[in-house]
């Protein structure tokens, strides 16, 4: 999942946020040395990404890409799926997604000392930039995705990819619809299960 997707499963404080977002930074860190909270979002966002990546609703989705764009359709689903989590957010939150960004942007600022050096760089860059309200719309998926395409450091097709995403928007949506319960209901289910183990310890 992308940005918006982990910091939805996240604590409201910034080591939940921080180590929520981690799993795409720490490369070289030493995990031991890191607060308690900021390790335990760190497994949550590989339990995220885990359940994501082999899920068969993603492999549908990934199948809506052309044979050209394939190889990056998972980058394109992750930050796709986060505009559809916003045009859906009354479904999952109680809280309204205007009031979600501004305290997760907050917790950002607030957890930058416990971030390593490049991912400080990219959530200041979040933040200033309201990257966010890039994932509001198609164009701005449109656009968030040809900027990874051309950060990518050798030949690629995945540049034009949004025309694949407007080809077959509704269909991607409705797989959307239908994985991201049974996401919930598996974080939820790993963190009682994980509850209930330290109660017995």
């Amino acid at each position: 999942m992308n940005f918006l997707a982990h910091c939805f499963f996240a604590s409201a404080n910034s080591q939940s946020v921080v180590g929520n977002l981690l799993g795409d930074f720490c490369k070289g860190v030493d995990l031991q040395s890191l607060a308690p909270e900021v390790r335990v979002g760190l497994h949550n966002h590989r339990l995220v990404d885990k359940y994501t990546d082999s899920h068969p609703l993603i492999g549908q989705a990934k199948q809506c890409f052309s044979p050209a764009r394939r190889r990056f359709a998972a980058v394109a689903v992750d930050v796709l799926f986060d505009h559809y989590l916003i045009v859906h957010w009354q479904r999952y939150s109680q809280l309204s997604y205007s009031d979600f960004k501004a305290q997760t942007y907050q917790l950002l600022e607030r957890g930058q000392p416990l971030m390593p050096a490049r991912m400080a760089k990219v959530m200041s860059s979040v933040v200033n930039n309201d990257w966010f309200a890039t994932y509001e719309s198609i164009e701005g998926i449109g656009f968030a995705l040809d900027r990874i395409a051309a950060r990518i450091r050798f030949d690629n097709t995945f540049s034009g990819c949004i025309e694949d995403i407007e080809q077959h928007n509704l269909q991607l949506e409705t797989l959307f619809l239908d994985f991201f319960p049974q996401l919930q209901q598996h974080v939820a289910k790993q963190h009682k299960a994980e509850f209930d183990l330290l109660g017995k310890s």
